[in-house]
């Protein structure tokens, strides 16, 4: 059983209580509630998905082939992780292996997600959590471009004059009255603990990491088509490769197109290793300084991941990062995870609105059910459509509660790297540049950056520093900066392929449904920007029988068990103090360091469970 369970919780809602409802900046509708004891510290916490998913119920009796299209609507930011992990499912349960360069291809649509996703989840969803932006009016512009030299001297974007006029643009704005997208901050919170000349800092790096963003999904409009959602194929990717043609030949990659890809990514990677994890780096050592080191929770025991970032496709040893499960915060011992194994991966719903045969026993996705129930426990306060209370000893969101072998875990980029690193420690020569990175990332922060900063050297830990929020953030930025690397790889190893005279980015020879066999199931996972996602189908007679998926924010957002178990955004709240109530900064940065997606983990349903629309297609 997992660290965190609800023994010795508030259950009782003693104490002061704080909704936040709904939380912004994410994908999709959540709700928390916290209690906080007489020292304005977290005793209790209760999150909520506010909206049913029905995706699984859409696809059922579908053609295979299609699910792909269906299922990547789920989410518009995690875009094209979905659509990886239908094909995939359906490639497994029919026994089709896809090209070399369809794999290649795959992982730099892919790897360009995470970068693109923990960019974009940084500078624009998760910064304003540790940085006042009001505060940058009072920087002195020349001591910003200092910081900026000592934090990352390799960025070009750093005279004085540069960082006045973002200034001055940003005045115009709160003189205004109109802040734009900085609207609603609780600016001048004492929880911001930046200085003023970082807070600039990193304001500007926000409009850089704008503009670049919607460059470096391009990448995804040449192989896929458009973004968001680009286009994929059961059987590889549906970009052929006419490298002598021109677009017009009809073939979406050329030389010139793919020299454009080039060009994307040696930017992507530019941006991550000067301003991204620079930035993460300064922010994460000045609030550690503070003694800001909450909000760990599941992370310090109960890690997961399946793996991921294979340098040989279909060779799971060659995993760049290469996943397990670490149970009670043992590095030593790591567990290995089989998606497949109905012992391993189950779903419980005893305290989500959806109905069981046995609401306390859990599925395995196979054998997965969707059928909502949307009940109110009898503590609950307010109404069915206005909840002031939830009742959490009842059913009381419509995320479920996956569990690897009864135990409550945390997913995502740090779940990925402690295993990452824990495997680099036992000699695991695929995951070397992990433990690379952590490394250079523990000496800035004890040792460069408080040194070139003037403050106090420290020496924490990789077990102390990488479980708390900082931890999460660092680790986001790191695994864009390895993903933005290992593309150049992925890049060279494609076009030594096209010159070798390899050009097939496709195999059908089972597209075709009288090829397949009368039943068949599989599964499709993949390490999404927000951690481990599975689909999981059953076909039978050519069309979907089942279908199910079990998201990131599914494992890390769900509510407790039948054991009473808290998932991981639960247990990250506990024990975080809590500056100014009325103004819970702390407990959004935390969420916002899971860049929750309850789109992915939920979707939506009328008050009254009514049929909400009916759409026909000729």
């Amino acid at each position: 059983m997992s660290t965190y369970s609800t023994q010795g919780f508030d259950l009782n809602n003693t104490g002061r209580r704080i909704v936040v409802d709904p939380v912004t900046r994410i994908e999709g509708h959540m709700r928390v509630e916290v209690n906080l004891d007489a020292n304005n510290v977290i005793r209790n916490a209760v999150s909520t998905g506010t909206m049913w998913r029905g995706l699984e119920v859409i696809l059922k009796g579908r053609d295979p082939r299609d699910a792909w299209a269906f299922v990547e609507r789920i989410c518009g930011v995690c875009t094209g992780c979905h659509a990886l992990a239908s094909v995939r499912s359906v490639e497994d349960a029919l026994g089709i292996r896809i090209p070399p360069n369809a794999h290649l291809i795959r992982e730099m649509m892919a790897k360009t997600l995470q970068v693109h996703d923990h960019a974009v989840h940084f500078y624009h969803l998760h910064a304003l959590d540790w940085v006042d932006v009001v505060s940058a009016l009072k920087a002195d512009p020349k001591r910003t471009s200092e910081l900026q030299q000592t934090v990352s001297p390799a960025h070009p974007l750093s005279s004085p004059g540069y960082f006045r006029d973002v200034q001055n643009r940003l005045k115009k704005f709160v003189e205004s009255g109109q802040l734009g997208p900085f609207m609603n901050g609780y600016w001048g919170n004492p929880a911001y603990q930046l200085p003023p000349e970082a807070n600039l800092m990193a304001v500007t790096h926000y409009l850089e990491a704008l503009d670049l963003q919607k460059e470096w999904v391009k990448i995804h409009t040449i192989f896929g088509g458009k973004n968001p959602h680009p286009n994929y194929l059961v059987g590889g990717v549906p970009c052929a490769i006419n490298i002598d043609g021109d677009l017009a030949a009809g073939a979406p990659l050329n030389m010139e197109r793919l020299n454009f890809v080039r060009a994307r990514i040696d930017e992507a990677l530019t941006f991550c290793r000067n301003v991204y994890v620079p930035d993460v780096l300064a922010i994460g050592t000045i609030y550690k300084q503070k003694g800001w080191l909450h909000g760990g929770g599941l992370s310090a025991t109960n890690v997961m991941d399946y793996g991921t970032y294979a340098k040989v496709n279909y060779d799971d040893s060659t995993n760049q990062l290469p996943g397990g499960a670490i149970l009670n915060g043992n590095w030593d011992e790591i567990l290995p995870v089989d998606a497949r194994d109905p012992e391993q991966v189950q779903e419980f719903v005893t305290h989500s609105w959806y109905n069981y045969p046995d609401n306390d026993k859990g599925l395995h996705p196979w054998d997965g059910i969707t059928e909502p129930n949307y009940e109110l426990g009898a503590k609950t306060k307010g109404t069915r459509t206005n909840i002031e209370e939830v009742d959490e000893s009842a059913k009381y969101s419509w995320v479920k509660s996956p569990r690897w072998r009864g135990h409550a875990m945390e997913v995502g980029p740090l779940a990925r790297y402690i295993l990452g690193y824990a495997h680099a420690l036992k000699g695991n020569p695929h995951c070397q540049r992990v433990k690379e990175q952590l490394e250079g990332s523990l000496r800035a922060v004890n040792l460069d950056l408080p040194k070139a900063l003037g403050l106090a050297e420290t020496n924490l830990s990789a077990k102390q520093l990488l479980p708390s929020t900082i931890g999460r953030t660092l680790t986001r930025a790191l695994e864009a900066e390895y993903c933005a690397e290992m593309m150049v790889d992925d890049w060279n190893e494609l076009m030594t392929n096209i010159r070798n005279g390899d050009r097939a980015t496709a195999n059908v020879e089972k597209w075709d449904p009288s090829t397949w066999p009368a039943e068949a199931k599989g599964v499709g996972i993949v390490a999404a920007p927000r951690g481990a996602l599975g689909h999981w189908i059953r076909i039978k007679n050519g069309k979907i029988e089942n279908y199910q998926c079990v998201v990131p924010s599914t494992w890390n957002g769900s509510p407790r068990d039948a054991k009473g178990q808290i998932g991981a955004f639960e247990a990250a709240l506990m024990n975080t103090p809590v500056a100014v109530p009325d103004q819970p900064v702390e407990i959004l940065r935390t969420l916002h360091s899971f860049d929750p997606c309850m789109a992915c983990a939920t979707h939506v349903m009328s008050e009254d469970g009514a049929e909400l629309s009916t759409v026909k297609v000729s």
